[in-house]
């Protein structure tokens, strides 16, 4: 065989892709850098990191302020078109190629509890922005468009998740955090306005979806050693403030059995407010966190005392309930005693938010397909997704957290961990791209 004879053969072989691999679906391929997703988490704990090592990050601190350059820089990088809304949540947004569809949105926050940690809703924020890198590095259009959302004060207040879905309240704009300054302050600090902050909420409808992906807040995946939370709703949440009044007098003088102790009572209550909780089939929880006895002197039996009670569940109903039996007992313990057990609802409330059963299957599905174990789970702790809910479907994915810690310096989540968790939001994203309708 003469060379040139050879040389078209083996061009003719070339052309006809005799010998080669199969194209692949190079959507279904993609992953994202592990690395790099957990060498932006580092980043980030530099704003707001202390001489010990530790970060914290408020909401409207200087720390918060000066991360958004960098977050904002980040968006940039990944293709997506940025602003900041009027709440002070930094929106980033690449089109889509379908002029038809509506956006599937994704993130989480970035700000910190006092002394917090680096992976609290800081893993689904950068898990946000790495899914976006990673699908503008590849060239892979999608047909919704897609939006980034870095929510502002998820940890005070929920204040960009809330104004998003329009449930924002006039007195929540006067809540102080532990910067100082009130979250109407903070708004405008973080870029906003709050003169229009009205103007930052979306219509039921405007999105396809909401996906935020978060460390769980417990330690059923780390215990059970399971990748992949599908988190099936978010609790609601009610509060009350409990104010028990007896009668203060001489500890010394007051014979045992005259006496309207109130802190006596208080303890009393406190152990039915568990027992109340457990009567109930379910996952509720009941919880006082919070007391404080007047007037506080060792030789003067406690004349008032003032404690918070905390119920939550994913039904309201089921929260009604386990209320209805916490006031049942207080009546009897309040007889008892000879004191008076008055309620105060709080209102800084969270309604129950299930997740869409079709987002959940899509998480499930990509879950399966990448070869990570998962189960299905509620969530204990508010999110941005909760509110999220009211104005779209919505779906949270968990991924595990060392010994369940979070709201402190030594929660972790490993690189593999948040890997795993970005490509099943990844995933989860095209798939809700190529289904929804």
């Amino acid at each position: 065989m003469s060379y040139k004879f050879l040389s078209i053969f083996l061009l003719l072989i070339s052309l006809s892709g005799y010998g080669q691999k199969p194209p692949i679906n190079k959507a279904s391929e993609l992953a994202v850098d592990q690395d790099r997703l957990e060498k932006s988490i580092f980043e980030l704990a530099k704003f707001g990191m202390k001489d010990n090592g530790e970060t914290s990050r408020v909401a409207f601190s200087d720390a918060d302020i000066a991360s958004r350059t960098y977050l904002i820089n980040l968006m940039k990088n990944a293709g997506l078109e940025v602003h900041i809304d009027y709440a002070g949540n930094i929106i980033g947004r690449r089109e889509g190629n379908d002029g038809t569809k509506k956006a599937i949105a994704f993130g989480s926050h970035t700000d910190t509890v006092p002394d917090g940690g680096n992976y609290d809703g800081c893993v689904g924020s950068m898990a946000a922005l790495e899914v976006a890198l990673t699908l503008f590095e590849n060239n892979v259009e999608t047909q919704h468009p897609l939006e980034v959302i870095i929510f502002s004060n998820e940890e005070g207040g929920l204040l960009g998740s809330r104004a998003l879905a329009g449930a924002l309240s006039p007195e929540a704009l006067l809540v102080k955090n532990s910067t100082g300054f009130t979250q109407g302050e903070g708004a405008n600090r973080l870029g906003g306005d709050v003169t229009k902050i009205d103007q930052a909420a979306r219509k039921k409808g405007d999105l396809a979806a909401f996906l935020e992906l978060h460390i769980e807040q417990g330690g059923i995946l780390d215990t059970e050693n399971i990748d992949i939370g599908v988190v099936e709703g978010i609790v609601g949440i009610k509060w009350w403030d409990v104010e028990i009044t007896g009668f203060a007098n001489h500890a010394g003088t007051t014979p045992m059995n005259m006496r309207k102790d109130a802190l006596l009572a208080a303890s009393k209550f406190i152990i039915a407010v568990n027992e109340v909780t457990n009567s109930f089939e379910g996952k509720q929880v009941g919880t006082v966190g919070r007391i404080a006895a007047e007037p506080g002197a060792p030789n003067v039996i406690p004349g008032k005392v003032l404690l918070s009670l905390e119920i939550r569940d994913l039904s309201s109903e089921k929260i009604a309930l386990v209320f209805q039996g916490i006031q049942k007992r207080a009546a009897e313990i309040a007889k008892d005693s000879n004191t008076a057990i008055e309620f105060h609802p709080i209102d800084a409330n969270a309604k129950p938010a299930l997740t869409d059963r079709t987002i959940q299957e899509a998480i499930a599905v990509s879950a399966k397909k990448l070869g990570l174990s998962h189960k299905q789970m509620q969530s204990g702790a508010g999110h941005d997704a909760q509110d999220m809910a009211l104005i779209a479907p919505a779906g949270m994915i968990f991924v595990p957290s060392r010994d369940g810690i979070s709201h402190s310096p030594n929660e972790f989540t490993s690189a593999e961990d948040m890997a795993n968790g970005a490509n099943v939001l990844l995933q989860t994203i095209l798939v809700l791209d190529r289904e929804l309708k």
